[in-house]
């Protein structure tokens, strides 16, 4: 892997190295462009991520890759990924899940990425609404990427084709907790995406987790001659009268660029352009987790679990907002345990995370003694819920950690640890400052395959187009 120089000077900054980022360098130094992705921290992957700790390595955020599809299959956003980044398949070395479910106190539906199997689910579970769940599915299959209606109501949208609130609930749930960041709901346009990526396509893992998918997007940043600047900290993005001039670092010095791609987010972003407002604060996002992660002594399937993830929800309707009181909400979350994937590296330990949400109000305001306190009460919490459909995982439990909207806040910079950014998604990247756009969560692409393809649309639409049209 080639060493890139470092200048004072590029054509492009990208602020923030996490899937995005480091796709949309990728696509703009294959362009021959003077390109460096700087982040903040010593590793790079954002929020999909990992880290070090009891001498085991943690992944973060990966739940799941989505949109899979098998090798050679055109068309579909994992395929246009690879090829727009010039990524073998093979290197992903993907592995698919052995099937998830949902599942509420009075019902559950099991999916796999096999769409049939969705399909005979809700015609057995909720034959009377068979019809209308068949018209649904062929309204969202027939809806391209991207030109779903952003202002309107997912469940709303739902309730036209299906009449059962609890089968809303169950269609719904996976994708709220997949990528929404509207309490209880989400937009249409978000809906059609996740209900692509998740029931259509479908889940896989790369071997190994998180740490080689990475290193093949840092390799094929480094071979197009792009620059990734780690612990490098962006303190302001510096504009004048006509537009981006260059980025101020935590260091006092300056590199010089006439484009900005920021992935930290809409109000994060316009924070360090200086150009931030109360109006805009407010447009902050609010849903927060709390993952607790826990190794084993054995596998999930040798207690008789094999289910990859568990959307769960333990009160008779959805549960999808900041706790109304207190720090936690254990009632509603997900379950995953990244061994139930085919084509896993072999590990003598078991592993199963558990996500719940959070008050981040709350999670601020501990002191480190409170903290610590809070951290095992949402562990053991969360490990207690979920035995109503799993097993009780507790006794087998080697090592223990979790991460909390504190943690998120530290490491992505997203006001209120919100996972997935502010509700009005912002599709063309645009913002009031020529030169500076936006990619990530708050352009509206989700998921780990969706942040990829939304690094390179702005980076093919914003940069690449004008200068090659």
């Amino acid at each position: 892997m080639a060493k890139s120089p470092t200048f004072d000077r590029y054509d492009t900054v990208v602020i923030g190295a996490g899937m995005s980022g480091l796709a949309a360098g990728i696509r703009l130094s294959q362009a021959g462009g003077r390109v460096a992705v700087l982040e903040r921290h010593s590793l790079w992957g954002g929020l999909n991520s990992f880290y070090k700790k009891n001498g085991r390595r943690w992944d973060v955020g990966l739940h799941a890759l989505t949109n899979f599809v098998p090798k050679g299959q055109r068309g579909h956003p994992l395929s246009k990924v690879l090829r727009q980044l010039r990524v073998p398949y093979d290197a992903l070395q993907l592995g698919e899940q052995k099937g998830s479910r949902t599942v509420f106190p009075d019902a559950q539906l099991r999916f796999s990425n096999d769409f049939e199997l969705l399909r005979s689910q809700v015609h057995e579970a909720f034959p009377a609404q068979a019809s209308g769940f068949d018209a649904l599915a062929a309204a969202v299959a027939a809806t391209p990427i991207g030109t779903g209606d952003d202002q309107a109501s997912a469940r709303a949208y739902l309730r036209t084709f299906v009449d059962d609130a609890l089968l809303i609930d169950l269609l719904l749930h996976p994708l709220l907790w997949y990528g929404s960041p509207t309490p209880m709901d989400m937009d249409h346009a978000g809906f059609v995406v996740l209900w692509k990526s998740v029931y259509e396509e479908g889940f896989a893992r790369p071997a190994g987790g998180m740490r080689p998918l990475l290193d093949v997007l840092r390799a094929r940043l480094a071979d197009e001659g792009g620059e990734l600047r780690t612990n490098c900290g962006v303190a302001a993005i510096v504009h004048g009268s006509h537009g981006v001039t260059g980025v101020q670092l935590e260091d006092g010095s300056e590199l010089e660029t006439q484009r900005v791609l920021s992935s930290a987010g809409w109000v994060e972003t316009m924070a360090l352009s200086g150009t931030s407002s109360a109006a805009i604060e407010d447009e902050a996002g609010r849903i927060s987790f709390v993952e607790c992660c826990a190794k084993l002594d054995t596998k999930p399937s040798d207690l008789g679990h094999d289910d990859t993830i568990v959307f769960y929800n333990l009160a008779p309707t959805t549960i999808y907002d900041v706790p109304a009181t207190g720090h936690l909400e254990l009632r509603s979350g997900v379950l995953c345990c990244p061994d139930n994937y085919a084509n896993q590296v072999p590990d003598p330990e078991g592993t199963a995370r558990i996500t719940v949400l959070a008050s981040p109000r709350h999670w601020n305001g501990f002191d480190d003694a409170a903290y610590a306190t809070a951290k095992q009460e949402a562990f053991d919490g969360a490990f207690q819920a979920v035995q109503s459909f799993a097993p009780n995982f507790l006794p087998h439990v080697t090592v223990r950690d979790a991460f909390t909207p504190r943690t998120i806040t530290h490491f992505t910079g997203k006001r209120n640890g919100a996972v997935y950014g502010a509700p009005k998604k912002r599709p063309d990247g645009a913002t009031p400052i020529d030169g500076l756009h936006l990619i990530g969560t708050d352009q509206g692409l989700l998921g780990i395959v969706g942040a990829m393809m939304s690094g390179i649309q702005v980076a093919n639409h914003h940069v690449l187009a004008p200068t090659t049209s």
